[in-house]
C-alpha cells in the first residue's frame, strides 16, 4: 500500500473523511442552536384589541398593520400597505421601538418588503396606503422609490398632536404645498380612532 511520510494513503483517506463529518457536525449543531436560540426569543405577537374599519379596504390593512405594531409595542401608530395591480405586494409598520432602528418607520418597512417581493429597488406602477401622513424621511424614500401615489389618513398636524415632531422637518425641507397632487388625505376619521387607541394605550414618544 501506498505511504506517504510514512503514513498509508487508507490512513490518509480516513483522516480526510472524519474532518470533513466533523465540520459537517458543526455546521448543523451551529444552525440547529441558531434555530433553537430565534424558536426560544421568538415572542407570539399580541392580538389587537380592537377593530377598525375604514371605508377603503387598503387602508383598513394599513391601520390593521398598525393596531399590530402598537399592541406589541413596536412603535408608533403607523401602518403601511403598497399596492401593485389591486395586489398588496408589501406591507409594513412602524419597528422604531422594537428594532431601536430611527428609521424603522412603517412606509420604509413596507417599502423594503415590497422591493424584496418584486425583487427590484423600482416601484412604479405602485400606489402607497399608510396612517399617517408620511414625514420627510419617509416621502423622500417613496419619491426615490418611484411610488406613483400616496394615500394618508391621518395628517401631519394630527401625528404632531399625538407627540411626532414631523413638522419641525417639514420647516427644514420647505414645506410639502408642491406635494398636493402627489399626496391625498382618504379615510382621516377611521385613522384618528387609530391614533386614539394609541393614545389610551402605554407607550413611549420617540
Amino acid at each position: 500500500m501506498t505511504k506517504l511520510f510514512g503514513i498509508t494513503r487508507k490512513t490518509i483517506v480516513a483522516a480526510v473523511l472524519l474532518s470533513a463529518a466533523c465540520v459537517f457536525g458543526l455546521l448543523l449543531s451551529s444552525c440547529g442552536a441558531k434555530q433553537n436560540s430565534t424558536d426560544t426569543d421568538e415572542v407570539p405577537l399580541k392580538k389587537p384589541e380592537v377593530e377598525i374599519k375604514a371605508d377603503d379596504a387598503y387602508m383598513t390593512e394599513a391601520i390593521e398593520e398598525a393596531l399590530v405594531g402598537i399592541y406589541n409595542g413596536h412603535g408608533g401608530p403607523f401602518g403601511c400597505v403598497i399596492v401593485k395591480d389591486g395586489k398588496i405586494v408589501g406591507r409594513g409598520h412602524n419597528m422604531v421601538l422594537k428594532n431601536n432602528d430611527s428609521t424603522a418607520h412603517g412606509e420604509i418597512s413596507a417599502i423594503r418588503d415590497a422591493e424584496q417581493a418584486l425583487r427590484t429597488y423600482d416601484l412604479s406602477g405602485c400606489v402607497l396606503y399608510t396612517t399617517g401622513e408620511p414625514c420627510p424621511m419617509c416621502l423622500y424614500a417613496i419619491l426615490w422609490a418611484n411610488i406613483d401615489k400616496v394615500y394618508y389618513g391621518c395628517t401631519i398636524e394630527d401625528n404632531a398632536s399625538i407627540g411626532f415632531r414631523d413638522e419641525e422637518f417639514d420647516d427644514l425641507a420647505g414645506g410639502r404645498d408642491s406635494m398636493k397632487d402627489f399626496l391625498t388625505c382618504i379615510d382621516r376619521d377611521a385613522c384618528l380612532k387609530l391614533f386614539e387607541t394609541y393614545n389610551n394605550l402605554e407607550h413611549s414618544i420617540y
